[in-house]
């Protein structure tokens, strides 16, 4: 076994979809990791222990501004939407890329180049970034999943919907049933594994004030019981509702996060093309280095 010297690396710590540092979902960013493998990033993801830290590399794409990878403490994502916003975040702080003159930013990814639109600077900053095509891969078994979650099923039927990682989406009845939903997470765990997705992101929409859907994630597999506010599983569902014609608006609001003390909000536009984008604030909590 080969032992390296320990290197000195910028980092920085976010919360992302959060109005004040706190709320939303951590990300940690890691600058300077082009002489890290595989290996040595998941360690260090999992050393973290946050629901995703990102490496950002030197673009392979000519259109592209940047690289990032995206790993959870258990394994690499395609693409995740709190990395992929808090990620700009940082690249935009650090003076890594800068916007062109429309205002946006073009991210490498196992996912593709995605592009960003970025408005405001700083902690008012909002950036947005177009999710992959959410597909559809598997109808549901209604009995199966409402036995799983012990609640009640919405109207418009589960899916599992892949735009880059892998969500059951599921709509409940109510915003208070979600909100106080107990579900069985080693049993969910096990029918993550079972079918390859990431985890199950319930729903439901609503008519109270400051935003239309409440949505919460579980990844349980991932050893994560509950994401704080997940932009990838945000996407799959308004992608899942478009196909379904379901939507009300083609702009909106989520709230994720409250049951976990983070309170996050998510901004969602389905675009002319049928592309969702989800976008939302960050804010910087922690600037420095770690050694590594």
């Amino acid at each position: 076994m080969t032992t390296r010297d320990p290197v000195q690396r910028d980092y920085m710590q976010l919360d992302v979809f959060a109005d004040q540092p706190g709320r939303g979902n951590p990300l940690g960013v890691v600058f300077g990791a082009d002489d890290l493998d595989s290996a040595a990033m998941q360690a260090l993801a999992a050393w973290l222990n946050l629901s995703e830290t990102t490496f950002v590399l030197p673009a392979t794409q000519p259109r592209a501004d940047y690289r990032l990878r995206i790993f959870t403490p258990r394994q690499e994502l395609p693409f995740a939407g709190h990395p992929s916003v808090g990620t700009a975040h940082a690249v935009l702080e650090r003076g890594v890329a800068a916007p062109n003159g429309s205002g946006t930013l073009v991210q490498e990814c196992a996912a593709g180049l995605l592009p960003l639109r970025i408005d405001g600077e700083g902690p008012k900053r909002v950036i947005h970034v177009r999710a992959p095509r959410g597909v559809e891969r598997a109808a549901d078994d209604r009995a199966v999943l409402a036995s799983l979650l012990g609640a009640p099923l919405g109207a418009v039927r589960p899916t599992l919907v892949d735009n880059g990682p892998r969500w059951w989406c599921i709509e409940l009845a109510d915003e208070t049933t979600v909100r106080g939903l107990a579900p069985d997470l080693e049993a969910m765990a096990a029918a993550n594994r079972a079918d390859g997705s990431v985890g199950v992101a319930v729903f439901a929409r609503c008519a109270g004030p400051g935003y239309a859907l409440v949505v919460r994630a579980f990844v349980p597999a991932d050893g994560i019981p509950e994401d704080p506010v997940t932009g990838s599983a945000n996407a799959a569902i308004a992608a899942w509702l478009h196909s379904n014609n379901a939507l009300s608006a083609t702009r909106f609001r989520s709230s994720q996060g409250r049951e976990v003390g983070r309170d996050g909000v998510v901004e969602i536009e389905v675009d002319a093309a049928g592309e969702v984008w989800i976008g939302g604030l960050t804010q910087t909590v922690i600037e420095g280095t770690l050694t590594w």
